[in-house]
């Protein structure tokens, strides 16, 4: 992954994980905790692809597992978000835009069953037998109703943020290897370059009409 997409993916999974565990792990809400790294992971990989997502998702699942208070094993939730981030990296749109607010809500609730589901899979392969004791249905239903009402406040902001980043014309040409075309692309996203290929384009206009002009003008005398 380039330098601009790891800075701002780790920043962002910084932030999410602070704000998880001293704000809305202690809300002592009925059933599951909002997710608000996993919606971090969805929308980083919407943007990004199945690769990244699936690296963001791991870096930001083994994150989780190893900040205080985690109560199991290390690699369990990463594996979780890992999974999670490839699979909605393959949904990714065209330009990372979403056109309807349809498919991100339901790759939302996909995501909060399937990552509760998977984590309650792995855990029961480790002998961790929690979700049985809590129910399985009740932190389902609460998982897809928290994410699904958390997700507008987050997914669009990340999103838009991602595109910004990815965008970025310093970073097209860092690319690029400091290719011609890279930096001409900057200029003119910049709004820089526009106005002066404008002016240059002109001239060269003028110039093609002036020579026409003359050639017209030889040519007439040497009819005559």
């Amino acid at each position: 992954m380039r330098f601009n997409r790891v800075l701002l993916s780790t920043t962002l999974i910084v932030v999410a994980l602070v704000v998880q565990v001293t704000i809305l792990a202690r809300l002592q809400l009925p059933g599951a905790v909002p997710d608000l790294m996993l919606l971090v992971v969805l929308a980083l990989a919407f943007v990004y692809g199945h690769v990244s997502g699936a690296l963001i998702g791991f870096g930001a699942g083994l994150l989780a597992d190893l900040a205080p208070p985690a109560d199991h094993a290390a690699g369990r939730y990463a594996l979780v978000l890992c999974v999670i981030g490839y699979l909605a990296g393959l949904a990714k749109p065209e330009k990372g835009q979403m056109r309807t607010a349809l498919g991100p809500m339901i790759a939302v609730v996909a995501a909060a069953l399937g990552s509760t589901l998977l984590y309650a899979a792995v855990g029961a392969l480790v002998g961790d037998t929690a979700a049985r004791h809590v129910g399985l249905g009740g932190l389902l239903f609460t998982a897809a109703v928290y994410d699904l009402l958390l997700a507008p406040f987050t997914i669009p902001l990340v999103m838009a943020l991602a595109r910004k980043a990815e965008n970025d014309p310093l970073a097209e040409t860092q690319s690029g290897g400091g290719g011609g075309g890279d930096v001409a692309a900057g200029w003119l996203a910049s709004g820089t370059g526009l106005s002066i290929g404008g002016q240059h384009g002109g001239l060269r206009l003028r110039a093609a009409r002036n020579r026409a002009a003359r050639a017209g003008r030889i040519k007439g005398v040497k009819r005559l």
